[in-house]
This record gives C-alpha cells, structure tokens and sequence, in this order.
C-alpha cells in the first residue's frame, strides 16, 4: 500500500491481488508489470514473483488501519475482476470496501463484464454504495464502448471512465449513467501519441453533460515537461464525495478482526 500514491486522481493505493496479464491495446505497456518485473527473483520482496497473478490476504485489512480517510485507489497493481480471482475473494475485498465507508474506493477494470455480472448479483447492495466508485479502462472505439454499456447495465451508482491511455479519438461517447471522466495520455518508453483535439472532444461532452473532467496527462517519453495543463488550465474536477464518519481505532480493530477470523477459518476448512 501506498498512503501517498503519485497517481494524481488518488490519495492511496491498496493492492489485496498483485498482478494480471494483458487483454487490449491499452496494456501493451503497461506501468505494473515494468514496474513489478523488475523485482522478479528478489526474495522476499512483494513482486518476488514479478507480475504472476497472486492473491495478497495479508493485506485485506489494510484500510482499517489507515489513521484517516482516503480516496484508495483499489488494485492499482492487478485487476479485481481477473478471471483467477476467486468470486469469494472479490467479495471479501467488497465487503472491506463497505465496513470501511469512511473511505472513497475506486475500483478500476478492463474486465467490464465480469464487473457486471457480480455487481448484478453478489455484490448487487455494493453497487448501490455511493463511497464505492466502480469504473471501467476506455483506450479506443472497439474496446471502450461495450465497457461503457457493460458498466452501465451493472447497475453503479457512481461510475467512471478512465480514459487512458487514450489512443485514437472516440467520436460520440453515451455518458449516460457516468459520473467521471477521467483523461490521460500514455507514458514512458514507446508512448504511443495522443492529439489535443481527442482530448477537447471528451471534455466537450463532459462539458455538455455536466460531468466531472480530470485530465490527467499528456504523457510521452517526459511527461513531466509535457504537464497536465488543456488550453492554459489545469482539470481536476471530481464528483461529490458522500462517506461516513470515521470509525474510532476500536472499532476499526474489531472489524479487521472479523476479516482475519473469517479467512483464518477458511484456511481451515
């Protein structure tokens, strides 16, 4: 976990699964896997294994630990709804997402319809939660707009777009149901380029719909000379937030209690 993420759309990182592998063109260079193939082989490091799909359990209860609220941004480091993450371990990560409501989450996927499917039955109450933010990766035409129309069947009472990194100009976006857009560029070695006229089109529409815009980057090969700024400015618009009161450190231990007892017994079985 980080508690001072450098992604500028969030305070915090929480990694409960480390890893993924790659489904469409906006993972083709994907900042994780550099980032955890360069530990691979370093023992006892967290990427030890490099960027293999793993469950983390040791670190569930990590947001009861936290000595205040944060936006977290959930499985920075892998994808919640990967096909070998187990049902009930998305549902226990859910159900720390929904004890600890003084948090913001935002749960992030390419695997939109899997988002879909549990957030329609197992997790239907969690899509209902406004302090948990469910969004789906938008990188082009062809794969970002059944994400949309998977994200909004799904029923999320707050959901947002991560467009980034955004690779081609999107046209027309239906943004009904959406309640942030969030813009970007790609970066590092081999950034594939992105046009400021794709960038005004979507916040156009934003504009239009009176959604909330973050432009996150232009990226590049030195995104921090290419800065944030559209047109002379700076977006950092975010949707209202609406959680609860922060629980008292008793509180909090008893509910990570309950978390390790739960998987504790699990183990046993």
């Amino acid at each position: 976990m980080s508690d001072q993420s450098k992604i500028e759309w969030t305070d915090a990182t929480w990694n409960p699964v480390r890893g993924c592998t790659k489904v469409s063109p906006g993972c083709v260079h994907c900042y994780a896997e550099t980032f955890a193939e360069r530990f691979r082989g370093v023992p006892e490091h967290p990427y030890e294994h490099g960027f293999d799909l793993r469950l983390v359990p040791e670190k569930l209860t990590e947001p009861f630990k936290w000595s205040r609220p944060r936006m977290v941004f959930v499985n920075s480091m892998s994808d919640l709804f990967h096909a070998g993450v187990p049902d009930d371990y998305i549902a226990t990560v859910v159900e720390v997402m929904c004890s600890a409501d003084w948090h913001t989450y935002q749960v992030l996927t390419k695997r939109s319809e899997r988002l879909r499917d549990l957030l329609q039955s197992k997790l239907h109450t969690a899509a209902k939660l406004p302090h948990i933010w469910w969004g789906v990766s938008v990188e082009n035409r062809r794969h970002g707009a059944s994400r949309i129309d998977h994200l909004r069947e799904s029923g999320a009472a707050r959901a947002f777009l991560s467009i980034e990194p955004l690779l081609e100009n999107l046209g027309e976006i239906d943004l009904q149901g959406i309640s942030w857009v969030i813009v970007g560029g790609e970066s590092g070695p081999g950034a594939r380029p992105m046009k400021r006229e794709w960038v005004v089109n979507i916040r156009s529409q934003c504009r239009r719909a009176g959604i909330p815009f973050f432009f996150k980057q232009w990226g590049g090969v030195r995104k921090k000379q290419a800065g944030r700024e559209l047109n002379g400015r700076t977006y950092n618009e975010f949707p209202v937030m609406d959680r609860a009161e922060m629980a008292d450190i008793t509180t909090r231990r008893e509910l990570a209690a309950r978390v390790t007892d739960r998987l504790t017994a699990a183990a046993t079985m």
